[in-house]
């Protein structure tokens, strides 16, 4: 593997549907009720981009530095743990990913607001700083949050709330208290990845790292996986039935046999086997976010 190749390989962007769907869902529903600029939607997706990566660069170097990923490691390895890259090599592609990360998000919020010296714009710069920093510090830096058992509180917030709402928000200017059931809709997959990644790697973690699946053993925490799943349906389903009704509003239901056969595939394996069920979750997350918002936006068409 060249450094090139290693590089990429630490981006991991498998994750990026993750991460990409919950914002795409927020840009649908606010194109449901308003007039979205169409380059508002770009960037904001690409703002995303760019912190879901510096968040995989950052877990990496961070999980290196305490130790916590060696070659017992029971998922994949990548650039820095696979040894292609140095420590130094990472840094700077953390710091060039820092900076597409404030050049994006800048670029975002000033074609939204048309302005960067007024208060809601700097609001939306400041929760970007805010990204930046929750992105770099999971498993960075002398108290990593990650190591503390928050990681879950981070992505429910990030992924969750603020991808939805945010995305809705910077889009539309406009927010409704009903989009936190999808936000915490959305936030509970993600958080459902967390689990599974953390799930698989209990073993090779416990030295160094506390998660919410070490702090509940194997059996609790696929009881709290199949809690996240299934909450995170109910939610989605409550904020159809705040809505008007339509059956378009219900096309991502054709999604759910993909998250039976995740549980199942949970419930079923241990330690390396779980590490399908990871781009499964992700993959039937991102459908329901791209199908929802499309069910949404039905009356357009």
């Amino acid at each position: 593997m060249n450094k090139f190749r290693a590089a990429v390989a630490s981006m991991r962007l498998r994750t990026l549907p993750l991460s990409t769907g919950g914002v795409l869902l927020g840009i649908l529903l606010a194109t449901a009720d308003f007039k979205v600029d169409v380059w508002v939607a770009v960037l904001i997706v690409l703002t995303t981009v760019c912190l879901q990566i510096l968040s995989n660069l950052s877990n990496e170097l961070g999980d290196v530095l305490h130790g916590t990923d060696t070659a017992d490691r029971k998922g994949p390895q990548y650039g820095l743990n696979g040894g292609v890259l140095t420590i130094g090599e990472m840094k700077v592609l953390i710091g060039v990913f820092v900076g597409l990360c404030i050049l994006f998000g800048t670029m975002m919020t000033l074609q939204s607001f048309g302005t960067l010296l007024e208060l809601t714009p700097i609001l939306v710069l400041l929760m970007g700083a805010g990204a930046i920093m929750g992105a770099m510090k999971y498993t960075l830096g002398r108290n990593p949050y990650g190591y503390r058992g928050l990681g879950d509180v981070y992505v429910f917030l990030f992924f969750g709330l603020v991808a939805v709402m945010g995305g809705y928000f910077v889009a539309s200017h406009t927010l409704f208290w009903r989009l936190l059931l999808p936000g915490a809709a959305v936030g509970c997959f993600s958080v459902g990845v967390l689990n599974v990644n953390n799930i698989r790697d209990m073993e090779t973690d416990a030295p160094n790292r506390v998660t919410t699946a070490i702090r509940l053993g194997e059996k609790r925490a696929k009881i709290y996986q199949t809690i996240l799943i299934v909450l995170g349906w109910i939610l989605m389903l409550a904020y159809c039935q705040l809505r008007m009704f339509s059956w378009w509003h219900y096309l991502f239901v054709v999604t759910l046999p993909l998250y039976v056969l995740h549980l199942r595939g949970v419930w079923q394996r241990t330690g390396k086997a779980l590490d399908p069920m990871l781009p499964l979750l992700v993959i039937s997350t991102f459908l329901l976010c791209l199908l929802a918002g499309i069910g949404f936006c039905a009356h357009l068409f």
